[in-house]
């Protein structure tokens, strides 16, 4: 148990700086909102372009690993609407709750907890976990909200085309799409620009813990807790569940294959709390409220749930 404690207690502990920083005034949320701007469009694009363009491309482009990830959220996105429409829940908070219960922090949370439980595959970890859910599972949950309201435009096919179209332009998957191109070249990572990159990707880690947990102070703490305790027990349990049996079935039949920490990697990274942008997504439909609670409640959950889970995979 002190082996995961040395996990899970440094990425808790980062979050809870973060949120005294700003409880008691040392950083305004303002500024936590620079920070986050800076790891999303600086330091998580050069962490992954060089842990692309350092690596052939084999190294990266892991098969197994991105069908049992791409399934495993599927079926997490099926089982929440499933579930939300058997309890009755309206479509815009059903695709409200399908969201929450699907959409992993991979860069915030994940990746610092994959550097400190399997730091050689952490940067790749992240870069197929992205291509995933930018390409495939949050398009299917923004599409849903869309529809939900009443706002989306043409059809389904043309509203995912331009999600994709505006993912494409985020600086990660430029950096992404620029390792790729480094990497196929085989010219190799000119070693300048790889201590460049190297030196902003290192900032990534704990600054966006810390981004976490001041964004966590003065979240609206009213609004349908019902559906907030679902939606945190969804993410929290069903999906790394969910995660669990395509990985198990699919490698146990020999459908793909996965190494012992690749399998440990996939299944906890479904297990990370809700993305970010989570609450902010949420207020452009008036649904601030129960986003923060399950957002509140799923990463203060997390330590228990993730330090359950790791003792179990580790």
């Amino acid at each position: 148990m002190t082996n995961i404690l040395a996990i899970t207690f440094p990425i808790y502990a980062a979050i809870a700086i973060g949120y005294l920083t700003v409880r008691y005034g040392w950083f305004s949320k303002d500024d936590m909102r620079t920070y986050g701007q800076y790891v999303i469009k600086i330091a998580l694009p050069a962490l992954l372009f060089n842990a692309v363009a350092s690596r052939d491309l084999n190294e990266v482009i892991v098969p197994g690993y991105l069908a049992v990830f791409a399934l495993g959220g599927l079926a997490a996105i099926a089982v929440s609407y499933f579930l939300l429409t058997l309890r009755g829940v309206d479509p815009l908070r059903r695709a409200l709750g399908v969201m929450g219960s699907t959409s992993p922090n991979s860069g915030f949370v994940g990746y610092p907890i994959m550097l400190l439980a399997l730091p050689d595959l952490a940067p790749v970890v992240l870069a197929l976990n992205f291509l995933v859910e930018n390409l495939l599972t949050i398009p299917i949950c923004l599409i849903l909200m869309e529809a939900a309201s009443g706002k989306g435009q043409g059809s389904p096919l043309r509203q995912i085309l331009t999600i994709i179209g505006d993912v494409l332009k985020t600086p990660f998957i430029i950096g992404l799409l620029l390792g790729m191109a480094v990497s196929v070249s085989g010219i190799g990572l000119p070693d300048p620009l790889g201590r460049l990159a190297g030196l902003l990707a290192a900032s990534a880690s704990a600054l966006s813990l810390v981004v976490i947990g001041g964004s966590l102070v003065d979240l609206p703490v009213h609004g349908n807790k019902g559906l907030a305790v679902q939606i945190t027990l969804q993410k929290l349990f069903l999906h790394p569940v969910l995660m669990a049996l395509p990985a198990f079935a699919l490698t146990g039949a020999g459908l793909v294959q996965l190494e012992p920490d690749m399998m440990k990697a996939v299944i906890l990274s479904a297990a990370m709390p809700m993305f970010g942008i989570y609450v902010v997504l949420a207020q452009k439909h008036g649904l601030e409220g129960a986003a923060s609670l399950a957002m509140l409640g799923a990463t203060s959950g997390a330590f228990v749930t993730l330090s359950l889970l790791l003792f179990w995979l580790f």
